[in-house]
């Protein structure tokens, strides 16, 4: 049973969905927020363009998951976003209009001239394309403050759109979902396998040798095959309990298709003028215990190679941004550890000459984290090399607006597509890179979600299966 707290709930009456257990919780700030929203378009609307949003305070308690409650919905698109921090929170259900880049969300923005309106999504590694998505539904959390956001908005009529909004809230549940078992692994494999990786180094630092480039990141995809369709929600809800001080993020495209992962890096943020960026590039291994995490730590902050790799970055960056600022900062350098591995970060601070997101991407992605140096040279190398396409992964995934904005890097990530998920990890390649090493490396940064997928015995398993 569920401890009472201010919300109602009934027994509950467990039923399978391959991933979830549906739990018949009914939470009173979410059917209050949908039956005032719903009575707020008793009002009449006209047959002309127009807009209208309605906020909602929204009633924060331990009963409520954002996350699990918009997945739990039959409505598509589905996003939802944590800052790493935990401070803000935001699942997007539904759109009322549809960008496939971010310079059209922020083109629109600017036309619209309305601080209140925020966009979110994802931008896809080659970051003239994009899935972002004004929301028709948007729960946003600051702090210990709610809401809910209605919108409305037509190019014809403002009346049409309230009815497909009256349709929409009534296919709403206010119930939720549970995490609960996911089925059995059937097979595992690599893209490339280990010693095409290891042929793919060996090019990759000869052209380094030769002059040809000074870093390239290479990335590998593993197909994990499952005996039933998986649910994103579920997995997604399991690496927010587990992998701290990462930002979350998840879209759902479809009911069989989505995108998401858990990330250490932030590619920007947006706050006026105000910007903050980083280089997160060196990695070593973490521990669960501290002396041995410090000694990695330690190791990681005194080696030559991976603080080569850093100061790449944070070249490239200051670079690239030097024109578009008014100040910049390096700061020291730090560790970030996590769950399966630790890196090494420094963070630029800026304050920008025109807070223009679409320059900001345009300027910050793909970093000479995900790509290499110079850009041009490595996307070239990965674009004729890599066994498959990177599509969402190292892209980004976030929000705008016209007062702020903040998106991470959409590392540490899967992509789902029924009974198939497919997890991504990629190592920096610079003069002196290891294959062997490098491998080892994608191994621990994908650990992050698939050490949450697999049982030891499934995961020795697949280990003697490619042996």
């Amino acid at each position: 049973p569920l401890p009472h707290r201010g919300y109602c709930y009934s027994a509950a009456v467990p039923r399978i969905m391959w991933g979830f257990y549906s739990v018949e919780v009914c939470v009173l700030s979410v059917s209050t927020a949908l039956e005032s929203l719903y009575r707020c378009l008793d009002e009449a609307f006209p047959p002309s363009p127009g807009w209208r949003i309605f906020d909602i305070p929204f009633a924060l308690n331990d009963a409520f998951d954002p996350l699990l409650w918009c997945t739990h919905q039959q409505q598509w698109p589905q996003f939802y976003w944590q800052q790493r921090s935990g401070d803000e929170e935001l699942a997007a259900l539904g759109a009322v209009k549809i960008f496939s880049s971010l310079p059209q969300a922020h083109a629109f923005l600017q036309q619209q001239a309305r601080d209140d309106l925020r966009i979110c999504g994802l931008n896809a590694f080659d970051p003239q394309r994009g899935m972002l998505l004004l929301p028709r539904l948007e729960w946003r959390r600051l702090g210990g403050h709610a809401t809910l956001r209605l919108t409305l908005y037509s190019d014809t009529s403002l009346r049409d759109d309230a009815c497909a909004a009256r349709e929409f809230l009534r296919s709403l549940t206010t119930r939720q979902a549970q995490p609960g078992t996911l089925p059995s692994l059937l097979s595992e494999q690599h893209f490339p396998a280990y010693s095409q990786w290891r042929d793919l180094v060996a090019q990759a630092t000869q052209a380094i040798a030769a002059g040809e480039m000074d870093k390239v990141v290479l990335a590998r995809a593993t197909d994990l095959q499952f005996a039933a369709p998986l649910n994103a929600g579920a997995i997604m809800a399991a690496s927010r309990r587990s992998n701290l001080h990462c930002f979350h993020y998840l879209m759902a495209f479809n009911p069989q298709e989505a995108f998401f992962g858990s990330t250490p890096e932030r590619l920007w943020r947006r706050r006026g003028a105000l910007m903050r960026t980083e280089a997160l590039a060196g990695t070593a291994a973490s521990h669960e215990d501290d002396r041995q995490a410090q000694r990695l730590g330690d190791w990681l902050m005194g080696d030559d190679k991976n603080q080569r790799e850093n100061m790449l970055v944070v070249e490239d960056i200051c670079q690239r941004m030097q024109a578009e600022t008014r100040a910049l900062e390096v700061l020291p350098p730090q560790i970030v550890r996590l769950r399966k591995v630790q890196h090494l970060r420094r963070c630029i601070w800026a304050e920008l000459d025109v807070p223009d997101d679409a320059r900001c991407l345009r300027q910050l992605q793909p970093t000479a984290a995900v790509a290499g140096l110079p850009r041009q040279v490595a996307l070239d190398f990965i674009t004729r090399n890599e066994l498959f396409t990177r599509d969402w992964y190292a892209g980004s995934a976030g929000y705008l607006s016209l007062a702020q904005s903040e998106f991470c890097v959409s590392l540490r990530s899967a992509k789902v597509r029924q009974h198939t998920l497919r997890l991504y990890a990629g190592a920096g390649i610079v003069s002196g890179s290891d294959p062997e090493q490098e491998w080892q490396e994608i191994e621990n940064k994908a650990a992050g979600l698939r050490s949450l997928l697999l049982t030891e015995a499934e995961i020795k398993r697949c280990i003697s299966k490619r042996q």
